[in-house]
């Protein structure tokens, strides 16, 4: 049985609403309401499959009550009935299960049914994933579950993305209102910020939920702000930058462990985005990777481990091509096994890099070092 919350300050239109619903032996209305604020007050008694609520309504529209509502109660489906077909497009373009035109037509409202029907079926019998979770940031915004990305999961727009993402950069911290509206909508005037705000609230928390991922994203200080609340879920950056540590210094005896910790890093901290307010986390895991890389590379070389050690500087100068050091390294260890090509290639690489890109010079040391070589190849040949 369908629990259904119905909210219109209509009671004509909520009166007809109610009792085409009633029709359907699959749905009980558990409550009706004409005021948005009593609904809000209600939902969290009645737990209510679905809620329809119309958007056109004084002191607070349907956005709004939604976005609460869905806080209190994000297991609960949302429809939208609205006279303003403009308005819900363009205004309300939410993750809602569905909205609805008034004046509300049964062949309408049957498929709003079936598609109720057919998403508590789904959510009865579904089994929920014993796999954990983890959330990972390097290079790109994902989700995996015992290994496997998380499928289906589609933002509803950019915005919606990076919104999750600084609510996930400022995990477990409360975010407040004036924060979001100054870094996404900082063109638009505070009440239509607000608006748009709300919206995307609602689709992350629908894209979330239908997507099995189990967050939650709270009001507080009476809906000036949010949190993120990550509890014991993974997210791949921590798990790194503790496992580097508290691994200790690299050694034959965790060699592998500090292996599969450079793998992790696939890439910058949400480096496939243009986040300004990402850069200095950014830069500062960045500079870890690169100082642990370095190591792992330094002990591959001592070791005699020469292919380990040159996939390692391959892989610094692949992710981060400005790195000088990474050249040097690489032309060092291919050096040390007589390929003479392979060095002047990473030297003219480099050079390129440097004086065609940026107009600068290579580092006096790496000049030092090649005119060495050269000179000693000279006289060897």
């Amino acid at each position: 049985m369908i629990q259904a919350v119905l909210v219109d300050d209509e009671r004509l239109a909520l009166m007809k609403l109610e009792r085409m619903l009633k029709e359907h032996k699959s749905v009980n209305i558990a409550a009706a309401y004409t005021d948005p604020s009593e609904a809000v007050q209600g939902v969290v008694q009645w737990k209510p499959d679905v809620i329809f609520l119309d958007i056109d309504m004084p002191e607070l529209n349907g956005l709004q009550a939604a976005e609460i509502m869905q806080g209190l109660c994000p297991d609960a489906d949302i429809v939208f009935v609205t006279a303003y077909n403009n308005y819900a497009m363009e205004a309300f373009e939410v993750n809602a299960l569905d909205y609805v035109l008034k004046p509300v037509q049964h062949e309408r409202l049957i498929k709003t049914v079936q598609r109720l029907e057919d998403r508590l079926a789904l959510t009865t019998t579904a089994s929920k994933p014993e796999e954990e979770l983890m959330i990972r940031c390097f290079q790109s915004l994902r989700f995996d579950r015992g290994g496997q990305s998380v499928t289906g999961l589609r933002w509803r727009t950019t915005k919606a993305q990076e919104l999750f993402a600084y609510l996930l950069h400022n995990r477990n911290r409360f975010v407040s209102k004036d924060t979001l509206i100054e870094l996404l909508w900082p063109e638009f005037t505070f009440k239509r910020a607000s608006t748009h705000l709300y919206t995307t609230i609602y689709q992350v928390r629908q894209c979330l939920k239908q997507s099995g991922v189990e967050l939650q994203i709270n009001n507080f200080s009476g809906g000036e702000g949010y949190t993120l609340e990550t509890g014991s879920m993974l997210v791949d950056v921590t798990q790194w930058e503790n496992g580097i540590l508290n691994l200790g210094p690299i050694g034959e005896h965790n060699c592998a462990e500090h292996q599969h910790l450079f793998d992790l890093y696939t890439g910058d901290y949400f480096g496939d985005y243009d986040y300004l307010w990402a850069e200095s986390e950014r830069q500062r895991l960045r500079t870890i990777w690169l100082h642990h890389a370095m190591g792992i590379a330094d002990y591959y070389t001592n070791s005699r481990k020469i292919p380990e050690a040159v996939t390692v500087y391959q892989r610094i100068v692949q992710l981060q091509p400005y790195f000088e050091q990474g050249y040097l390294g690489l032309m060092k260890v291919y050096d040390s096994i007589g390929e003479r090509i392979a060095v002047e290639e990473q030297y003219r690489i480099l050079t390129d890099l440097l004086r065609g890109e940026l107009s600068i010079q290579l580092p006096d040391n790496i000049e030092r070092w090649y005119e060495q070589w050269k000179m000693q190849n000279l006289r060897s040949s």
